[in-house]
């Protein structure tokens, strides 16, 4: 008589996360500004202000009481990788990229898109 297959039954138990099902994002947007610094002539976002507006966009967020769980994050990054088309910023969960000149740049991109939904295409890259 010939031997049946042998079965391995695993029983780990599942993470505590995992019993949730899908899950929210912890914000509604969350924004990263490229801060990177190169030396000249490499180009960089912080070359072109990038510290100062990320800086401006948090605070006009706080501001406008929409920082924070469940709201909206301001976040600095290094390099994005898109030095050529800076300054830039990404917006998510759309994954959205932008470039921009000045806090009229942001507040549109912040009125529009971060606080309304809808994509700023005159800025998109």
């Amino acid at each position: 008589m010939r031997p049946g297959p042998i079965i391995i039954v695993c029983s780990a138990p599942r993470p505590a996360h995992a019993a949730r099902g899908p899950a929210m994002s912890y914000y509604r947007r969350h924004v990263f500004f490229c801060c990177n610094k190169r030396d000249p002539p490499e180009a960089c976002c912080a070359n072109h202000g990038s510290p100062e507006m990320q800086a401006y966009a948090k605070a006009r967020i706080k501001a406008l009481g929409e920082n924070g769980k469940g709201k909206v994050r301001i976040n600095k990054s290094g390099c994005l990788d898109r030095c050529e088309e800076g300054p830039v910023l990404v917006v998510y969960p759309e994954a959205v990229w932008y470039t921009y000149v000045d806090r009229a740049d942001i507040d549109e991109i912040i009125d529009r898109h971060v606080l309304g939904g809808e994509i700023v295409e005159r800025l998109v890259i």
